[in-house]
């Protein structure tokens, strides 16, 4: 049935006696509630801090009785303060935590530190003050040790200022890869690894940090795109019988010396010079240059490229790179030399390519890995450590040793303890120089390896190092990873190449701070000891007397029986120390085994870190796990790995996430002078008004805001926008409380049910239930982001723009106990307890206020001294998903689409100053004359309560354009318009005129009748109140 306007509605009947509409605030139900809208966060979360992390902690480790959820904490290193990507690895894990334990599950996460290696031992320098060569290595052990327990504490103090739920005043929930157990744990993986085979000691080129003064690993390598080498392009004279094979293959009559061209971006490697490789199908031309008597080879592709090397040319016959295997030439400063050394021959090889040089490639098998093989696949190099006799290397720590002088001569004097990367490198072109086989140095752009600790760039020199052999195990490592879960997808790919491309992985590092490598060495052979018999002895004595001792004790204490006996020669210890990814490698072993029987197939459920650890922890956390697994056995040819049942991936998932940079997209360096910390957008900076003092929960809802699994930039402006997501999240929550008096209107109150409910309620309870379903799986695929931006949308559109803005008067003018409220607050009821289930993980300081507030009521006084329960003890208690409705959601869309035409209509009227407020206009919907059978007229007639609402009107009405008559002349404005709902209904007609009643000055409302006080509805209630 329509309602329709009597005539007289039309005229305005506004008192003309003004009330004192402060006489009736008081029965008004206002929202009232201590929960601040902009606490001080460094005050505020203060209180919580410790309910949320460390006692929670504890208490969910003794009263969780649901399956163990193991996430391992990959240890940053013990040096410095926190930087973003410190922040950012531990909120994000902390949220994965927290959701774990929401949904029941016991977590095991104990905070670890990598507490060896140069940036600890270095600063230990920096410290002493003194020259490191003049420092006792004791010394230099001891003040490590120092740098890293301090570090330690210093860093534990800034993570806890991220709100992180870890035991942190307990070493036993920590771990220190310096602490006697770990090295110990550590030490018989090794010990494992060793019996196992897999373990060897080889004198062979590495990757070499001068500036570090020790070998590195791969893992520990940058590559840059723009390192600047001084290239040369040197010549090398065949020797004569070589000389006139070549005339005679290119049938050239001239007599003379022939020489070739070779280029190479490392002149000071030249002294190292074992041969030249040419590819065996390349042809190769024989020229003369007009400006010089000689005869040059260089590959025919490379003609055109070399021509401004070569100059003018003119070539004089061709030949197979076949044809120059075989050849003899002479070394490159033997005329430099008293003695003529013999000649150096020419090797066949498919890795010489027509892209750059000449074709012609320097071999110093010393100094470059393909050249080793090279020479290895020739038989021309022993292996192990019987290599350092057939291998020619004069460099020693990054410098040229005095067997330079046996290749270059007595020039070769000033070469001598010069760094081979800097005048060294000079040096040597000056000696090329003199030799008169320096044809031109040029400058070269290229990517070339540097230190990733020190920043500067490596050599390859040949060391005896220690080695894994990585061969025999990376089939099973790979085959392992299958049952392993990657977050990105993709990430697979990168840790799947960088294990498939490693045949060994050099473990050992000359640097004083570290896990030792427990081998004996014989002073006269130079023999190396380091067996199963050797191990158990070593280890054992190490057991006792602590791993220290291994530096300390004398050497007699570590000789195994066998060698005593034997009396063979003088013993020392070795002075290496391991890796120090081996060290961080072996933090699975502190976790418990896996259970299959039980369900429990990994030994860590997650492990989150950056994605330069693909290269680093992740990989050598598997090669560890696997090279040292019981199961693996030997046959008896000693070279293939028989494994007797499947190895298992130590963790079960892997997560990884960008880095974070600065506001423009740069990587933040302090030389930038961009770089963001943490603790200033918590704490605040010494400007506040620049850096103010954001808090804990805001960093956190910024880690978990950005799509982390790319880089991803911070600064002021990203900083203040989520600061305004963050004032939605609480204003929403505020809201509520406020309406529900911190809680105490709930007390007794008898809540409505789903099917008693108007639309309105079960559209947004629908909606809710909705945000929980996509929080859930944002957070099972730990994604966060689509956690935070359900979140903030929902809080700013569903709630803010729309439910709260339309019961509000509902809220504030009904009487408690009336039906509309009472359904109203049961709803938000709900909203408050599901979002702050949602979200909790992410900012659990608010989530904790949020639950104390609904606890204590306006007792603010009680927060800082209770002990009482978080909000994780009670878990996240699901909607039930019978407050999913489509129904409801699709007739609201229809409804929604016409309240945004009616309030463009209203804002319209209050542009041009007809009202103040949309509460003194009324609305006509106006429907077809004739009767249309549609769903949505007949959701506009079952719903027409609803309307004024919606529209935040004094009323609405439907009314046919019949009913319309001549009264819309007397109005003293009108706005009119129409929406499209469906395309098989014609459009609906809005009018929005005055509202035709007089103002309630209780609720504001224009719906008071003539000669009324209030309204009827305020009546009521004011009756009620007595």
């Amino acid at each position: 049935m329509l309602r329709r306007h009597a005539g007289a509605r039309l005229s305005r009947a506004f008192s003309t006696v003004p009330l004192d509409t402060k006489a009736f605030s008081n029965t008004l139900l206002l929202p009232k509630t201590a929960f601040p809208l902009r606490p001080d966060p460094t005050k505020n979360e203060a209180l919580y801090r410790t309910r949320t992390c460390e006692e929670l902690y504890r208490w969910q480790r003794k009263n969780v009785n649901g399956p163990e959820f193991v996430f391992h904490d990959g240890p940053p290193y013990a040096n410095g303060d926190l930087h973003m990507g410190h922040a950012l690895n531990k909120i994000l894990k902390d949220i994965i935590n927290r959701f774990a334990l929401l949904k029941g599950r016991k977590v095991h996460y104990i905070p670890g530190w990598d507490c060896h290696g140069l940036p600890i031992e270095n600063k230990a320098l920096q410290e002493l003050g003194e020259d490191p060569s003049h420092v006792p290595p004791s010394t230099i052990r001891s003040a490590a040790h120092a740098v890293a327990i301090r570090e330690v504490a210093s860093q534990k103090e800034q993570f806890r200022q991220f709100g992180i739920m870890a035991d942190w005043d307990d070493n036993k929930s920590t771990y220190r890869t310096l602490d006697h157990d770990y090295e110990m744990r550590q030490l018989r993986i090794f010990e494992q690894m060793v019996n196992n085979g897999l373990i060897h000691r080889r004198y062979r080129p590495v990757h070499y940090s001068p500036s570090s003064r020790s070998a590195l690993a791969e893992a520990e390598l940058v590559y840059k795109d723009n390192h600047v080498s001084h290239s040369v392009y040197v010549t090398f004279s065949l020797d004569v019988p070589s000389a006139k094979s070549v005339l005679k293959t290119t049938g050239v009559s001239l007599s003379g010396p022939v020489q070739f061209l070779v280029w190479t971006t490392t002149p000071w490697t030249l002294t190292a010079n074992m041969g030249i490789a040419v590819h065996p199908e390349m042809d190769y031309s024989l020229i003369r240059r007009t400006n010089d008597s000689s005869l040059t080879l260089v590959a025919q592709s490379r003609l055109e490229p070399l021509k401004d090397i070569l100059g003018s040319v003119e070539k004089l016959g061709e030949l197979k790179g076949v044809d120059l295997v075989g050849l003899g030439y002479r070394p490159i400063f033997s005329s430099l030399r008293e003695i003529e050394p013999p000649s150096i021959h020419v090797l066949g090889s498919s890795h010489v390519t027509p892209e750059s040089g000449t074709g012609l490639v320097h071999c110093a098998p010393a100094h470059g890995e393909e050249d080793y093989k090279l020479f290895r696949s020739y038989d021309l190099i022993s292996s192990g450590t019987l290599a350092r006799d057939s291998l020619v290397c004069h460099v020693h720590e990054g410098s040229f040793s005095n067997k330079v002088v046996d290749a270059v001569g007595p020039a070769g004097e000033a070469l001598v303890g010069q760094p081979v990367l800097d005048e060294g490198s000079r040096t040597v072109v000056e000696l090329l120089k003199q030799a008169g086989r320096l044809l031109a140095v040029k400058r070269y752009t290229h990517k070339y390896p540097y230190d990733w600790k020190t920043d500067k760039p490596i050599i390859v020199t040949a060391t005896s190092q220690w080695f894994a052999n990585l061969d025999r195990i990376k089939g099973e490592a790979l085959e392992a990873l299958k049952d392993v879960r990657f977050y990105p997808d993709q990430s697979r790919n990168r840790l799947e190449s960088f294990i498939q491309s490693r045949s060994e992985w050099c473990i050992s590092r000359q640097r004083v701070w570290g896990v030792p490598i427990p081998a004996l060495l014989n002073t006269k052979t130079g023999d190396a000891v380091l067996n199963r018999d050797s191990l158990h002895h070593i280890l054992n004595v190490l057991e006792e007397k602590g791993v220290q001792h291994w530096w300390e004790g004398p050497v007699e204490d570590f000789l195994p029986p066998q060698i005593k006996a034997a009396d063979a020669g003088e013993w020392r210890k070795s002075t290496d120390t391991m890796d120090v990814w081996f060290d961080s490698g072996t933090s699975w072993s502190m976790l418990t085994p896996p259970s299959p029987s039980e369900g429990k197939m990994f030994r860590a459920d997650v492990c989150l870190e950056g994605s330069d650890q693909h290269r680093g922890w992740f990989q050598s956390q598997l090669l560890t796990a696997i090279g040292s697994a019981s199961s693996m056995a030997l046959d008896d040819s000693a070279e293939v790995t028989s494994p007797v049942e499947k190895s298992r991936s130590p963790y079960g998932a892997l997560i990884t996430h960008g880095m974070v940079l600065d506001e423009k997209g740069k990587k933040m360096s302090k030389s930038l002078g961009n770089i963001v910390s943490p603790l200033t957008i918590v704490l605040g900076g010494s400007d506040k008004k620049k850096d103010p003092a954001y808090g804990a929960d805001i960093l956190r809802l910024w880690a978990a805001s950005v799509e982390y699994k790319n880089d991803m930039s911070i600064g002021r402006t990203s900083l203040t926008q989520t600061a305004e997501s963050m004032r939605k999240i609480r204003n929403s929550a505020r809201f509520i409380l406020g309406n529900i008096g911190d809680g105490e209107v709930l007390k007794g109150l008898e809540r409505v049910e789903r099917n008693n409910m108007g639309l309105i309620e079960r559209y947004v309870m629908h909606e809710l239930y909705v945000l929980e379903q996509t929080a859930l799986k944002g957070y099972e695929e730990h994604d966060f982001a689509k956690v935070t931006s359900a979140l903030v949308n929902f809080a700013n559109i569903t709630l803010s723009s729309l439910y709260f803005d339309i019961t509000k008067d509902c809220l504030y003018a009904n009487s408690l106990q009336s039906f509309e409220r009472r359904a109203v607050v049961t709803v938000l009821e709900k909203i408050l307890n599901t979002m702050t289930s949602i979200l909790a993980p992410i900012l659990p300081h608010l989530a904790e206020e949020i639950h104390e507030r609904l606890r204590r009521g306006h007792n603010s006084d009680a927060i800082a001294s209770s002990k009482s329960m978080s909000v994780f003890e009670n878990g996240w208690k699901k909607l039930d998903s019978g407050w999913e409705d489509y129904e409801a959601a699709k007739d609201m869309s229809s409804l929604l689409n016409m309240r945004k035409a009616v309030l463009g209509l209203l804002e319209e009227a209050r542009g041009h100053k007809k009202v103040k407020s949309s509460l003194e206009a009324e609305i006509d919907i106006i429907l077809p004359t004739e009767d249309v059978d549609h769903p949505f007229i007949e959701l506009l007639k079952r719903e027409e309560s609803l309307l004024k609402g919606l529209f935040i009107t004094s009323d609405a009405f439907l009314v046919d354009e019949g009913s319309l008559g001549s009264g819309t002349q007397s109005l003293e404005w009108v706005y009119t318009g129409s929406v499209e709902i469906a395309r098989d209904l014609d459009a609906i007609g809005i009018r929005v005129r005055p509202a035709s009643l007089a103002k309630c000055p209780r609720c504001w409302t224009f719906t008071k009748p003539p000669g009324e006080e209030t309204c009827v509805r305020c009546a009521d209630v004011l009756h009620s109140l007595g």
